[in-house]
């Protein structure tokens, strides 16, 4: 302890005074995070902006968070890229825009017939998927936590009905991740568009269809005007988890209170979007349905087929190399392991 005497002669000498550690760990960062959403989508974009804000709020302001949409830096598609190679510092998107690049990343967002909501975040925080995504990622310097969900999605809005599996042969999907190759081997044609471009492709004719997100977004944009046959259920993404991305380099560089502030805020940001989906969602089915919206069954045999589809690409993506191996496998164990109690508990008591 430095007494009045050792202080002022400190002072005196132009020495340099013992800083008080606290006072050292006040250490202030601001970065920017680049979205995949355009400002204006309800769910996604909420929860980049929102997520900022509890980082802030949480850290006492010792990290400052800026957020920008889709362009305003990066296209969408290009965030997972920005924050690997160091031009931003966060990213919020969904995993499986890059599986383009890494394959496996689309079981961090959504695979066919695969977990739901609840499943998928067991599986990440009690069946090891995280420790796998740390792994995936690492050698592209970035570090992944949940960072939103949207729930399931509708399974697409078409300009005509589908009458039958033929009817899915030629179409013009807007669709992503591994539900993108899943229709094209049902003989559609796919096509990544980023989400805010949707609409005007599919009012310019450039795409006949569009598989999104759930009917509180998909509303907003306005499809039902063009699009106004719905299909359900959306088999093809049965979850809707986003990412916060951050440089693994700053982020093993934070102290490990602030590195607990990013995983509390990301943890938060999912249970309450999650929340607000499964609300929002079901408002917005009524909503969609006054505007004109025809709910359609897949027609008989698309879902079969589907389902033999998605088990060879869960084999193919597994064969892609020793991390996706793992990923798949851990996945699919967990999947396994939760489908009795999933049959036997989440069932809507109207339907027993």
């Amino acid at each position: 302890m430095m007494n009045r005497r050792t202080l002022f002669k400190g002072l005196a000498l132009g020495g340099p005074l013992a800083t008080p550690a606290i006072a050292q760990s006040r250490r202030g960062y601001r970065w920017r995070m680049a979205t995949a959403w355009p400002r204006t989508l309800l769910g996604p974009a909420t929860s980049a902006r929102r997520l900022a804000k509890r980082i802030e709020t949480l850290s006492g302001g010792a990290i400052i968070i800026d957020v920008f949409s889709a362009g305003e830096i990066v296209p969408a598609f290009a965030v997972f890229d920005a924050v690997s190679t160091g031009t931003v510092e966060l990213g919020h998107s969904a995993a499986f825009f890059t599986a383009g690049k890494i394959p496996a990343s689309a079981f961090f967002t959504t695979v066919p017939f695969g977990l739901t909501a609840l499943g998928h975040l067991a599986w990440l925080e009690a069946g090891g998927g995280q420790a796998l995504w740390d792994d995936l990622y690492a050698d592209f310097g970035v570090k992944a936590l949940i960072g939103g969900n949207t729930g399931a999605s509708l399974g697409g809005w078409f300009r005509k009905p589908l009458q039958s599996v033929e009817d899915v042969k030629g179409l013009r999907l807007r669709v992503t991740g591994l539900g993108g190759e899943l229709y094209r081997r049902l003989g559609a044609v796919p096509q990544s568009i980023p989400p805010g471009d949707v609409y005007p492709a599919l009012e310019r004719g450039t795409i006949d269809a569009v598989e999104l997100l759930g009917p509180m977004n998909d509303r907003d944009l306005g499809l039902v005007r063009i699009a106004p046959y719905v299909m359900m259920p959306g088999f093809n993404k049965p979850n809707g988890a986003s990412e916060c991305l951050i440089q693994k380099s700053l982020y093993d560089d934070l102290p490990e209170h602030l590195q607990q502030v990013i995983a509390m805020a990301c943890a938060a940001e999912h249970a309450t979007a999650l929340a607000e989906a499964q609300l929002l969602q079901a408002q917005a089915l009524e909503a969609i349905a006054e505007q004109g919206a025809q709910f359609m069954m897949p027609p008989k045999g698309l879902l079969e087929q589907a389902r033999r589809h998605a088990a060879d690409l869960m084999q193919e993506t597994a064969a892609s190399g020793p991390k996706a191996q793992a990923i798949v496998t851990s996945y699919l164990k967990a999947q396994k392991q939760m489908q009795p109690w999933d049959r036997l508990t989440y069932v809507p008591p109207d339907a027993l």
